[in-house]
């Protein structure tokens, strides 16, 4: 339990963000010149994903998150 805590904090990993950019690109026809925005893209996906499993979690367990600051 631990370890996933930390990985939520943590965030995406440089794999899991080289992977769905990949994923991305290939999906859109792999159109050149928009590594960066595909990257982007694939690190705002996984980062809604974990935060959207933080809370199903933190909504199972009984747990409430403590407000996020932007």
């Amino acid at each position: 339990m631990m370890r996933d805590a930390t990985a939520r904090a943590t965030g995406p990993t440089f794999d899991q963000i080289r992977r769905r950019a990949y994923e991305l690109w290939e999906r859109n026809h792999q159109p050149m010149g928009f590594e960066i925005e595909f990257w982007l893209m694939a690190e705002k996906e996984l980062r809604a994903e974990r935060d959207r499993a933080a809370k199903a979690e933190a909504t199972e367990g009984g747990d409430s998150l403590p407000p996020q600051q932007a």
